[in-house]
């Protein structure tokens, strides 16, 4: 199962909400989906569950286009908005029960079902409450429900963790690790940066509607500049200012720094073989390594990188 963005546009007048963006991600991945307020997240999600209509592109779920054929592409999609609507005259389960039967889920199995997706979800000890009682947290639980009740192949979920407390987003980030080790394909837009980084196997970040950065995860933070580079913490027996000269020397250096604790931090431009090769370097040249690591970029550093904070 893969899913396929190609070249999806959609304009409101002078507005380019989408601007021609192009990424994929599969079965088995979590792909963060990030960028500033106004980026044209929500508009693009809701265009791949079918809530809207590109002007132009296309979204493929395992090759179904969900601009040609949207209700075979509906019974492939899970869709959690960043708001769960609150009915003051339904419990839990009755609003679980509604949507079970609106997927066409009928009789005994309609009953298995619900009961499995809320016993999955946290839910049994609630199904009674109505929803206009839950918490925040609760109610994404709920809203995660909904959107499993078909047990679709992808799941697109908008801002599931905003206005979380620090447990419910662990038990939601818990959840979303379940759902990628069960072969769903997870498309989740978020501000929590370091949350998503955690979690994430790829990651897609747009601003203005245009997309700056879209792969995996461990590419995308190892080449933040598009040029393969390793930024390397390097710490001494003694002799850090004479390591410091000696890596300022080396043409694999891009720059180095000493940092409060003596360490060196610096920059290597290549992969993996040059930062080897640097090592037996600095060895063979008589220093006498303690530590020699790699300190990766963060989302959060690669994201402010990146964009500019323009909002449409």
């Amino acid at each position: 199962m893969r899913v396929n963005v190609v070249n999806l546009k959609r304009y409101f007048g002078p507005t380019r909400a989408v601007d021609d963006i192009t990424f994929s991600f599969a079965s088995g991945q979590i792909f963060g989906f990030v960028g500033p307020n106004g980026a044209g997240k929500t508009t693009t999600m809701r265009i791949m569950a079918t809530l809207d209509e590109p002007t132009d592109g296309d979204v493929f779920i395992d090759g179904v286009s969900v601009t040609q054929y949207p209700e075979k592409a509906r019974h492939l999609v899970g869709y959690v908005p960043d708001n769960l609507p609150t009915h003051r005259d339904m419990s839990v389960h009755d609003y679980l029960d509604f949507f079970g039967r609106a997927y066409g889920l009928r009789g005994g199995h309609r009953r298995q079902v619900i009961e499995r997706i809320e016993e999955f979800t946290n839910l049994l000890g609630i199904r009674e409450k109505p929803l206009v009682a839950l918490s925040k947290g609760m109610k994404q639980r709920v809203s995660v429900a909904r959107a499993l009740l078909h047990d679709p192949p992808v799941l697109i979920m908008d801002e599931p963790a905003a206005g979380l407390d620090p447990r419910a987003r662990i038990e939601l980030r818990d959840l979303l690790k379940m759902l990628s080790w069960q072969g769903k394909a997870v498309l989740i837009s978020s501000h929590i940066l370091t949350e998503l980084a955690e979690i994430c196997d790829g990651v897609v970040i747009i601003e203005h509607g245009r997309l700056l950065r879209a792969g995996k995860l461990d590419r995308i933070l190892n080449h933040a500049d598009d040029v393969p580079k390793r930024t390397m913490h390097i710490r001494v027996v003694k002799g850090h200012e004479e390591l410091y000269k000696h890596l300022l020397q080396q043409p694999s250096v891009d720059k180095a720094s000493i940092l409060v604790d003596n360490r060196v931090e610096v920059d290597v431009l290549g992969g993996d073989e040059a930062c080897s090769e640097l090592l037996v370097n600095l060895v063979n040249s008589g220093f006498r390594i303690l530590e020699f690591t790699q300190r990766r970029a963060g989302l959060e550093e690669i994201f402010m990188n990146v964009t500019k904070g323009e909002v449409q």
